[in-house]
Parts: C-alpha cells; structure tokens; sequence
C-alpha cells in the first residue's frame, strides 16, 4: 500500500506580540505535513525560525525531495523510517521533525493506539506546563499574567531590566518562575542574577549563555544559585553527552531534534547521565503542541504552551487546564486539523 505526504504553509496571528532577546513576532508561519493512506491520516508539524533559518519554502521543498522514500515506508516503524530520511534531511531537521511526527501519528492511529502509549503505560503524574511571558513592559507583562492565571510561568528575559522585571512580576503572583534568557547575558552577569533570582522563587535558568560558549558554562555551573537547562546548546542526540558535563538538564525541542524518534532517544541518554529532562515547543498549532505532549509522561518539565500564544489556532487537539495537561481522545496524538488555507502546496 503506498501512502501520500503533503504540506501546507499557513501564517498564524499570535495573542500577543511576542519578543524574546533576539527577535518579535506577530504571527507565526507554519507548514503542517499529512501523510496518509487514503483512510487514515497522520499530522506533523514544522515551524518557521530565523534563528535555526528555517523557511516555508526550504521546509516544503526538502519534504519534497524524500517524498518518495516516504510514499513507499507503508510498514516501516517510525524509527526505521527516520533512518532512512535522515541522510538526505540532515540539513533540514524541522522538515525531518514534520515528517517524523506525521508518522509516528499515522502509525499510531493505524495501530489503534494513543501515540504516548508506546512508550508509557500512564498518563498520570505528568507534569504541567509553564505559560511563557514574553519581553515587554513591565506593566504589559503584569497584563499577561493577570490575563492568564497559572501555576507556572517561563518569562523571557535578556535586557538591561531584568532583575526589576522579576521583582515586579514576583509582586502579583506566587506562582512557580522559570527563567529564558535566549543566550543574552554573560557569565558573571548569569552568576550574580542566580542570586536574586532564587530568592524571588525562581526554579531554574534556560540558556543564558551564548550556545557555544562551554568554557563560561563551565564557571557557571560550578558557581549558579540556580540549576541551568541547556536549549541552544542541546539541539541533536549527539549533543547530550557533551551538555551533562556543562548543565544540569536539557531542553529537548522536537523542530531542532528531528522528530520524536530521535528526541526518546535523547531522553533515554539524558536519563542514564543523571540530566533533568524538559521537552519545550515552538509557537506552533495544537498539531505541534499535541504531538509534543506525548512525550510528557518521560519528562521532569514541560514547556507546550505554543498554541496557547495563538489568537487563533488551525487544529484542534490537546488543552490545558490551568497547566494541567488534558490529552485528546482517540488515537495517534488526537489532534485534527480545523481548516486547511493553504498559502503554498
């Protein structure tokens, strides 16, 4: 039986512009990959990223250069099917994480199956997304937080306001803080501001050095008030190793991965390392989002509030109950799409 891949590009307005250290956005561009039998389809998702130059057009066209391996994998297990791709996709892993998370999906709804239950037989006692607050004003990011109670908040930071941002939003919630600073502040500025930051109720720092930057990590990790999680540094497999001597977790994202396959692997390396394991999203849809939590019962922390950030969203599928996370019913990730308007096929 042969299978059929396709893609859609699809540009998405978010609630809030949304700035971190490096860059705003107001919208997001997205394609979203479904591979299909005729009868059953599987979704997959992969963001648009400056920072990892990731386009539309660059996505769609690797997706398009292995459709035929793809096309003819009916059968495959999703791993043997990742290796397989990899080769010719190594250049382009947010292609080869759309691709792989369309099958993993389409293979589970195929096997009568949630995708999650081939790797946990629970999903109880998983933990509960943070809700990310991007860099504005102060008073825009107290708007935010009151705008959506939470228990627990990432708050991007990485300008010269930092420390007064933490204090003032400290100020109106008791809520657990996570820390992003997207590779902005510099070794000693990182070690002072663990100090404050932990007595503001910070739980941990995500990637405030530059991402190649090992000997500073090296000196931070030794002094920090506050455990560090790499993200920029931890992109593939073969970066786990290196990180558990310079962080004290990671933060797997499937786009910079290359799909799920690769990420439980990552997952089961960074647990024989003795690392602390967050899986983190993109700005993506509810098919992203819902293809990520899967992982969740694997995980110590989870970041997968992406469609969240949406005004508006294109799919349906996983949702959150004041971090909670509610799986879909059905089989494969539960997630289906809710309108298909296509900018590029």
């Amino acid at each position: 039986m042969n299978l059929t891949i396709t893609t859609s590009s699809h540009r998405v307005p978010l609630k809030y512009p949304f700035t971190i250290s490096r860059y705003t956005v107001n919208e997001q561009e997205t394609v979203i990959v479904a591979i299909s039998n005729g009868t059953i389809t599987g979704y997959g998702e992969a963001t648009v990223n400056p920072y990892y130059q990731s386009t539309s057009a660059k996505i769609i066209n690797s997706i398009n250069s292995v459709k035929s391996i793809v096309e003819n994998g009916f059968g495959f297990h999703p791993e043997e099917l990742w290796q397989k791709l990899e080769p010719a996709l190594k250049d382009d892993y947010f292609a080869l994480c759309g691709i792989d998370c369309a099958y993993w999906d389409f293979y589970s709804r195929l096997n009568h199956k949630p995708m999650r239950s081939f790797w946990s037989g629970s999903s109880f006692g998983v933990p509960q997304t943070s809700y990310t607050i991007g860099i504005d004003s102060v008073e825009s990011m107290k708007v935010k937080i009151l705008d959506k109670p939470w228990p627990i908040y990432k708050i991007k930071l990485g300008i010269t306001r930092d420390l007064e941002i933490v204090q003032e939003l400290r100020n109106i919630t008791n809520a657990i803080f996570r820390i992003d600073a997207n590779c902005a502040w510099g070794v000693e500025e990182a070690i002072q501001n663990s100090k404050i930051l932990k007595e503001l109720g910070v739980e941990f720092i995500e990637q405030p050095l530059q991402a190649d930057n090992w000997e500073g990590m090296k000196i931070l990790k030794e002094k920090s008030a506050l455990p560090i999680i790499a993200d920029e540094s931890c992109q593939k497999l073969e970066d786990v190793q290196k990180c558990a001597e310079f962080f004290d977790g990671i933060n797997i994202k499937l786009m910079k991965c290359g799909g799920i396959t690769p990420a439980l692997k990552m997952i089961q390396k960074a647990r024989a390392l003795n690392l602390k394991i967050m899986a983190g999203c993109m700005t993506e849809s509810s098919i992203g989002i819902s293809n990520l939590v899967q992982l969740a019962p694997l995980l110590d922390y989870i970041d997968a509030d992406g469609a969240i950030l949406l005004a508006t969203d294109i799919a349906s599928g996983v949702q959150f109950q004041n971090g909670k996370i509610i799986f879909p019913d059905g089989f494969g990730s539960g997630a289906k799409l809710l309108q298909l308007t296509p900018k590029t096929n």
